[in-house]
């Protein structure tokens, strides 16, 4: 089985942890966050009936899921 959610660093597979995501090897914790794939904005997730969809603010429009960039920052 393979993961979308994976360190940038180290490549194992990141738990999902209080609201956030960790690296068990690097010691890290990190958040996921999505671009748009047209403007590079970051989008905000919309969640309804057990599906995740994006929109983006500037392009005022959904993004489908598939061309979304996906990139985890440290966690403040």
């Amino acid at each position: 089985m393979t993961t979308e959610n994976v360190c940038p660093t180290c490549h194992d597979e990141l738990a999902w942890q209080a609201n956030q995501y960790s690296c068990e090897k690097c010691q890290i914790t990190l958040t996921k966050q999505a671009f748009c794939p047209d403007c590079d904005t970051e989008l905000e997730k919309l969640q309804a009936c057990g599906s995740a969809s994006y929109f983006c603010n500037a392009c005022n429009e959904l993004k489908s899921k598939s061309r979304v960039r996906i990139a985890f920052t440290p966690a403040e």
